[in-house]
């Protein structure tokens, strides 16, 4: 696959280079659109967002996104031993130089085998991982508040706000047929920004959380959906719509452990720092994720019920999975994607945003091969959530009245030699 064009586009199994920017648009739109409106609604849909997600939402919004580079410890003993072993698995797992996950991830390895022996240095540790984690909440915070309060802001360049992107883009996935199995959104984000969508958009979020006061993390998921009975109807109730799993993959900033509990509190979007959820220690009890470079670290409580959820959902039959923001520099999660793709009838599709084609994710698609199932939107103009929503992801309508207007519009083009209009209804 020719990896050297700033925008590629693969669909069905071809690459070509778009043409000139200012036609491309509408050019790529008749092409990408339908070819998504039809995928959308396979038998099974899956979305696997990652921190893009949240930082395009942040920069329509005007806010700041989280950064995600590392910090250094304090000049703790050792420190520089911690950062080469961040660094080595970091170029393991294919993503160059380490981020603040693979840090931690090291400094609590260390922190582990200090303890066991009992060492002076763990005290000094102990400290230092806290302050980290406690300044990295601190972040992911700041970029709350500051989409918070800036989705509802009219941007300086015109154009819609960013509450109408994000609904939009949510809506585009959520709205499914009821003879459809529900979206299952995964994400790697610790924010709440997907449930601040769900909320705008009036979707109905099922995860393994159950309770009102402190909902609490369930291992027996069963398959719980909603329903509703119409008045004077009998037999089966029917699908309620707007209804779509969620599952953290790495955890959330409002998950709580205190053995053997897992819940959630009660942590407003875009919180102070210095709120009362949010603890003085959070190496004991915030279930963050600190990536997992180890494949034994995956299969502790909760995150194997949560990568079973991941697998279960994605490695069936007439599956699609989208992806939008993820940099696939997760290889415990990138090996299950690889998994399904080995079933025929998955598809692929890969949305991403960047001056270039990232080196992990073509690394990721020239190992899996398969192409013919695999859809690539990949670039600056591809990637930015804006241009999605506006121009190639499907409008959110199910509605049989829309959908029979978007057939007529389309026989009528066909009697007249014309081109039914964009701008016609469904797709």
């Amino acid at each position: 696959m020719n990896w050297n064009h700033d925008h590629i586009v693969h669909i069905g199994g071809e690459t070509e280079t778009p043409l000139d920017p200012a036609t491309e648009t509408a050019v790529w739109r008749k092409r990408i659109e339908p070819w998504l409106s039809a995928v959308f609604q396979s038998e099974h849909l899956s979305l696997l967002v990652g921190n893009g997600f949240t930082t395009g939402i942040a920069n329509q919004a005007g806010g700041v996104p989280t950064g995600m580079a590392g910090s250094g410890f304090g000049g703790c003993p050792n420190e520089d031993k911690v950062s080469a072993h961040a660094k080595k698995m970091a170029e393991a797992m294919g993503r160059g130089s380490a981020n603040i996950e693979d840090e931690l991830s090291a400094a609590l390895s260390l922190l582990s085998g200090l303890e066991i022996l009992k060492h002076a240095d763990a005290s000094a540790w102990e400290t230092a991982i806290d302050n980290v984690l406690g300044e990295f909440i601190k972040d992911v915070l700041t970029t709350e508040k500051s989409i918070r309060d800036g989705i509802d802001k009219e941007p300086a360049a015109g154009g819609p706000l960013a509450r109408e992107i994000l609904v939009s883009f949510l809506m585009s996935f959520a709205s499914r047929a009821a003879s459809r199995e529900r979206l299952h959104v995964f994400t790697t984000n610790y924010d709440r920004l997907i449930e601040r969508g769900c909320d705008d958009a009036g979707l109905r979020i099922i995860d393994r959380f159950t309770g009102a006061l402190e909902p609490e993390f369930r291992s027996s998921r069963l398959h719980i959906d909603m329903h509703y009975t119409p008045p004077g109807i009998r037999g089966e109730p029917r699908h309620l719509e707007g209804v779509v799993h969620l599952t953290k993959l790495h955890g959330s900033l409002d998950w709580r452990y205190d053995h053997p509990r897992l819940y959630r509190v009660g942590l407003p979007f875009g919180a102070e720092a210095g709120h009362p959820a949010v603890p003085a220690s959070p190496r004991h009890s915030v279930m963050i994720y600190p990536n997992a470079v180890k494949d034994v670290e995956t299969v502790a409580y909760p995150y194997a019920d949560l990568f079973r959820d991941f697998s279960s959902s994605i490695c069936q039959p007439n599956n699609v999975l989208v992806t939008y923001g993820y940099g696939y520099g997760d290889d415990h999660i990138n090996r299950v994607i690889a998994d399904m793709l080995t079933i025929p009838s998955t598809h692929l599709v890969i949305l991403a945003w960047g001056e270039k084609p990232h080196e992990r994710i073509a690394s990721f698609v020239d190992r899996v091969g398969r192409p013919q199932q695999l859809t690539l939107l990949i670039g600056k103009h591809f990637g930015d959530i804006r241009t999605l929503v506006e121009h190639y992801l499907p409008k959110p309508a199910i509605d049989p009245l829309t959908i029979r207007m978007s057939e007529l519009v389309e026989r009528r083009g066909k009697i007249t030699g014309k081109e039914p209009d964009d701008a016609g209804g469904a797709q």
